[in-house]
């Protein structure tokens, strides 16, 4: 490809209808199902129930860069990729690509229950648009890299949802476009699998392919992508260098309920959180064999008795690695009420090298009702020989002999022959 903009985008919106979010897309179901309702209703009656999922963003993408999109659940990310992909028509503004498009926002969603994988590599080739010449020349490629060879005949409604994932991905990132964009699609499949597919999107990348990559996995956005767009509530926040704006991000995700959690008025809020080093300056990397230290500072609106304060580490991919608990610990605490603080100190930190996320609920009575639930900040653990790919969670040293007998030395044996 040669030098220029590869994605043009000036004044991009999305105006949704909330009474008409009934579907994944802007079907003609939709559009027909709305009219309706206008008409029973009445024109003028709906004035307040629209909302802004994308609202004026405007930017240039490099041919042959890399991006991350990066927000809150809700901010815009999968709607401004969806206008890319021309799944989804903007309310306002225009968008140019120049160059063969490949979108993966929902992988999988061209197969056919009743085909074949083989039968079905095909038709989703087609549909991403590539001729049957093409998927025919990369068919040992796509089924070699879906590891489901001895499937490839089976009708996939008897996959396993791993199966399908894995086929799918194989099939659409086969696609060799001069544009990608990706949504969340690399959190797919198990870890292992997960590692290939940015493998693959990293070649992807070096041929010279322009990507726009979606995911709420900031270690992943860290490692591929130089620029970020941060979007808040549909609107462009920040576009520039990947570690201003994950730091934006980090400060503006700190401290929002976990997901489960859906008390809508807790009696206990965690109001601040701090990583701290040994010399108490306040840090987002974390040595490999040092310990850390978490200051907590709390609010509660009632008195609770005997809390368990507890510290979760996360890793990036969501896998649970150790949790701290004041109860567990035997730190006695009778009763909280009204502003507080307290700190952990962990003992040496063995982690892999990886991106970590505190995870912080507050339990009443030791091991009673939670009654808060939220995310901390995130941090990174460095590790002296480990890069961010190791396999595991922990890393402790072994201790390693060599045994005499399982040493051959065939320098001597090839010289005599």
């Amino acid at each position: 490809m040669s030098s220029g903009i590869a994605i043009s985008a000036r004044g991009l919106g999305k105006r949704y209808r909330r009474q008409a979010r009934t579907g994944r897309h802007d079907s003609l179901r939709d559009a027909v199902a709305g009219a309706a309702r206008e008409l029973l209703r009445g024109s003028g009656t709906n004035a307040g129930e629209d909302f802004w999922a994308l609202r004026e963003a405007s930017f240039d993408i490099a041919q042959g860069e890399n991006v991350g999109v990066i927000g809150l659940n809700g901010a815009g990310k999968s709607t401004l990729l969806k206008i890319l992909s021309r799944i989804v028509t903007p309310t306002t503004g225009t968008a140019h690509l120049h160059g063969r498009l490949g979108a993966l926002l929902e992988v999988g969603t061209g197969f056919h229950q009743e085909l074949s994988g083989r039968e079905n590599t095909f038709l989703y080739g087609s549909i991403l648009g590539m001729s049957r010449a093409e998927v025919a020349r990369k068919f040992d490629q796509i089924v070699d890299f879906s590891e489901i060879g001895e499937f490839i005949d089976v009708p996939v409604k008897r996959y396993s949802s791993g199966m399908y994932v894995r086929l799918a991905f194989a099939v659409a990132a086969h696609l060799d476009p001069d544009i990608l964009l990706l949504d969340e699609v690399l959190a797919v499949g198990d870890f292992v699998f997960q590692r290939k597919c940015m493998k693959l999107v990293q070649e992807l990348e070096k041929k010279g392919s322009t990507i726009l990559f979606v995911s709420h996995n900031m270690f992943t956005i860290k490692t591929m992508c130089p620029r970020v767009i941060y979007l808040v509530r549909g609107e462009v926040a920040f576009d520039g260098p990947t570690d201003e704006g994950l730091q934006r991000y980090e400060d503006a995700s700190a401290l929002q309920k976990l997901h489960w959690f859906d008390e809508a008025d807790p009696p206990i809020a965690i109001t601040s959180v701090r990583i701290l080093d040994q010399e108490g300056r306040e840090t987002s990397v974390v040595d490999y064999g040092a310990p850390m230290r978490v200051h907590i500072r709390y609010s509660a609106k009632r008195r609770l008795e005997r809390p368990d304060f507890r510290v979760g580490l996360t890793r990036a991919d969501e896998v649970h690695c150790a949790t701290f608990s004041t109860t567990a610990d035997e730190l006695d605490i009778p009763a909280v009420e009204g502003e507080g603080a307290l700190e952990l100190e962990t003992p040496p930190v063995k982690l892999v090298s990886d991106r970590y996320t505190l995870r912080l609920v507050v339990r009443e009575r030791g091991y009673g009702k939670i009654v808060a639930a939220q995310t901390g900040r995130s941090f990174h653990v460095r590790h002296p020989v480990f890069a961010p790919e190791a396999f595991g969670v922990f890393h402790e040293s072994g201790r390693w002999r060599v045994m005499a007998a399982a040493i051959t030395d065939t320098s001597d044996s090839a010289a005599a022959d």
